[in-house]
């Protein structure tokens, strides 16, 4: 009897220690999404300077100065990641910025560039868009207004893509 019932207290303290142990808090969760944005090389596309050897990190995630070009299909700018409401993801929620990431699927329908992986980000777990998402939501604001997709021009040396900077104005 006296076994059985430390086996049935035993059973409770673990159920107990998984159900309240498992879940990451809001801070843990923006500190995995800042280690999965830099691991995935996010800012190297979507900060300014971020090709190059010297990024504004000033303006980390706040939009690319550089257009990639794919001949045939359009030309296309990194947008601003941060939380700017007028010119970044500010007016996106989380569940939005997660469908962006896994599914290239924009709020307003816009299907995101092939220079965007998402179709590799598509095999992110829920989680980990999510605390990407949460990060981004974080990040100070940053007002960098950066051209919607254009229309396609050619590139050097009749290249399959290239990209190009861009004169960047004053800040």
């Amino acid at each position: 009897m006296k076994t059985r019932l430390i086996a049935a207290l035993c059973a409770a303290a673990a159920a107990a220690a998984s159900l309240t142990g498992c879940a990451p808090s809001h801070d843990q969760q923006v500190a995995r999404g800042q280690y999965l944005v830099k691991v995935m090389g996010c800012g190297d596309c979507h900060t300014p300077g971020g090709l190059s050897p010297k990024p504004d990190m000033t303006r980390l995630l706040g939009g690319s100065d550089s257009d990639f070009i794919i001949p045939g299909l359009g030309v296309f700018v990194p947008p601003n990641l941060t939380p700017d409401k007028a010119t970044g993801l500010g007016t996106w929620t989380t569940d939005q910025i997660v469908a962006a990431i896994t599914t290239g699927a924009t709020p307003s329908g816009r299907t995101l560039s092939p220079a965007m992986p998402w179709t590799d980000f598509a095999n992110l777990t829920k989680a980990d868009a999510t605390d990407i998402a949460l990060y981004l939501q974080s990040l100070p604001a940053v007002s960098h207004a950066v051209p919607g997709p254009g229309p396609s021009r050619a590139c050097v040396d009749k290249a399959e893509e290239c990209i190009v900077g861009r004169e960047a104005p004053p800040h």
